[in-house]
């Protein structure tokens, strides 16, 4: 008998995985955690039945969510990063050697241990000298936090359920405050293609639009992901995403990348007319 993994993109659109085996079922006093082996994607990690990463495509996502303020920021030391327990955000911020700090604020440990232990590749850089991990709420943390990083990565989960808090005005109002006065916050925004993402999206830019003096979006294709079309914010006290974009700079650092390139980096914040038509419709 075939075993298969089905998450839920919209009502009534399912993507299905082929599953070899179930090689981890926990529930934490958070969320449900899974990890599964499969045949197209290698290991899945499903955090309440959602699709979080893969093997195959997670370099992506990990990618263009640090690649793109790292190489605006030429300056950055302390990074924190919220959520990402699997590690592949911390894994590519490591390959910076100006990176002085990186703190990590998870709030599930069950996540960390089972990539740990299932997703060692993801999670090899957590025992990094400049790594620093926090088993919190991120809310109550960083509100602990004035003028404090370079940049805020939020690397959340959907703003459904225990993340919601993390796409609220309060949210960034304190990460605003946390960041130096030249400080980046990146975040994932989702998917705009279906109906409940798309919304969800709107509202999360909004709110950072009314928060971030400068704050734009880009695009990245992660097949595994709803629709195979996902989101990323920016928003910078000072620092515009493609203004002050110094591409030889990163070009010297001679980081090898599978996706992210400098053209592309431009290139991702040009979008569809109807993704324009739904951001404008929230920044008037």
């Amino acid at each position: 008998m075939e075993l298969w993994f089905s998450e839920c993109h919209a009502p009534d659109v399912k993507h299905s995985l082929r599953v070899n085996r179930h090689l981890y079922s926990g529930k934490s006093e958070y969320q449900q955690i899974d990890i599964f082996d499969t045949p197209e994607f290698g290991r899945v990690l499903a955090l309440d039945g959602n699709v979080m990463l893969t093997e195959r495509d997670e370099f992506i996502y990990d990618e263009m969510i640090t690649h793109i303020p790292m190489s605006v920021h030429k300056n950055v030391k302390d990074i924190l990063v919220i959520g990402a327990g699997d590690g592949g955000v911390v894994k590519e911020l490591t390959r910076y050697d100006t990176v002085e700090r990186i703190d990590l604020v998870e709030m599930d440990g069950q996540v960390i241990e089972a990539c740990r232990t299932y997703l060692p590749e993801n999670a090899c850089k957590l025992d990094d000298s400049r790594v620093h991990i926090y088993f919190d709420n991120a809310l109550r943390f960083i509100r602990r936090c004035t003028d404090e990083y370079d940049l805020i990565i939020v690397d959340s989960n959907d703003p459904f359920g225990p993340s919601e808090g993390y796409f609220t005005r309060e949210f960034y109002g304190i990460c605003y405050n946390a960041l130096h006065e030249d400080g980046i916050m990146v975040n994932q925004q989702g998917s705009p293609f279906y109906k409940h993402d798309a919304e969800a999206m709107q509202r999360s830019h909004k709110r950072i639009v009314n928060t971030f003096p400068i704050s734009r979006v880009y695009q990245a294709h992660i097949p595994t992901y709803a629709a195979g079309y996902w989101l990323f914010g920016f928003a910078s006290k000072k620092y515009h995403p493609i203004d002050d974009f110094d591409e030889e700079h990163w070009k010297s650092l001679h980081l090898s990348t599978k996706y992210y390139t400098t053209k592309l980096h431009i290139g991702s914040f040009y979008l569809p007319a109807y993704l324009e038509k739904m951001l404008e419709e929230v920044e008037a």
